[in-house]
């Protein structure tokens, strides 16, 4: 039985949580939140702490999952990993890519598990699209966005987390992934612009921004992410990959609610269009977001129970984390940033 302690219980939070709480190898020793915070039946029960430290010197878990906000997220990795304990962490990794790179470090050093919250790694439609737009040949075009038009609670999570964290690394790192995963080429420069809509947010934080990376093979990407009740939904959630062999994208998806966390994953179907024509292909029963943290935390447990070797997910989190990183700094320089090539 692996002994979990839980930091964060927001939406993400409490849904790693339930995972762990329905899952017959894992037992939660206890919930970690700043605040109280209401919580489902199944939650009510387990010992709560209001500090990370508290809750990690009292438990002594196996395992440690951190969903609390980024600013805190390679501390609390390091902290824990160094107590013995494995570490499940929402994206992003970290704050910057040093950060990152210093929990890669740390786990590597002290052979312990970390798997990074890429929740679209362990959707089944998503794996699809990857390998169709895989078996398509590149160099790539990949459009990419996922705009959401927050209001009310969802609106103050977005202002809470655009105090340590822009809307494009929050939401980008997912979508770049997806494209490192499907073009395996390395990242060489992005361009990225933003934009401040609201005066409820801080003078140096936009609440919208687009980027542009190229990569080595070619391949260029565009990605963009707004938050807040102003934005539209019309061509809220684009998902677009083309190559000189045809493209494939996403259709069919109900994006008409982008405050539904559940519309953020969803694909409905797909339209593979290559030169001798068009196929549509179904994908019916696709998992909702509860049922996905499932998938995430049974990979986590899996990973700890046979040993599983972890350096590529590893360093994909980086490389995602970077370009998006890249794009902020961008925004904000009015700057072209070119990336390293041992980065």
């Amino acid at each position: 039985m692996i002994r979990v302690l839980v930091a964060g219980l927001g939406n993400m939070g409490r849904s790693h949580a339930l995972a762990y709480h329905a899952h017959p190898h894992a037992e939660i020793v206890g919930l970690v939140n700043r605040s109280d915070v209401d919580l489902p039946a199944g939650l009510q029960g387990y010992p709560r702490y209001q500090t990370f430290e508290q809750g990690l010197a009292e438990t002594a878990p196996d395992l440690v999952c951190i969903a609390t906000y980024t600013d805190s997220h390679a501390d609390y990795a390091v902290a824990a990993m160094q107590a013995g304990a494995h570490v499940f962490i929402e994206k992003p990794l970290a704050a910057t890519v040093a950060d990152a790179r210093r929990v890669v470090d740390t786990a590597k050093r002290l052979n312990r598990k970390l798997v990074v919250g890429y929740i679209l790694r362990h959707h089944p439609s998503w794996q699809r699209l990857i390998a169709e737009a895989r078996a398509l040949g590149g160099p790539y075009v990949f459009r990419l966005n996922l705009n959401q038009q927050s209001s009310g609670a969802t609106w103050e999570v977005h202002k809470a987390l655009m105090d340590s964290t822009s809307p494009i690394v929050d939401c980008g790192v997912h979508y770049v992934d997806v494209m490192c995963q499907i073009t395996d080429a390395r990242p060489v420069r992005v361009h990225g612009m933003g934009l401040r809509l609201t005066d409820e947010i801080a003078p140096d934080m936009y609440n919208y921004g687009q980027f542009q990376v190229v990569f080595s093979d070619g391949s260029v990407g565009w990605y963009e992410a707004g938050w807040g009740p102003m934005m539209s939904e019309t061509a809220s959630f684009v998902k677009d990959i083309i190559s000189p062999a045809g493209s494939v994208s996403i259709v069919g998806a109900d994006a008409s609610d982008t405050d539904n966390i559940d519309s953020h994953t969803r694909v409905g179907g797909l339209k593979l269009h290559t030169l001798s024509g068009d196929r549509m292909i179904d994908l019916p029963d696709e998992p909702d977001h509860q049922q996905l943290c499932n998938a995430e935390q049974d990979f986590m447990l899996a990973a700890i129970k046979d040993s599983t070797d972890l350096t590529r997910h590893m360093q994909d989190a980086v490389a995602s984390l970077e370009i998006c990183l890249a794009a902020d700094e961008s925004i904000r320089t009015g700057q072209v940033i070119e990336l390293k090539k041992d980065a």
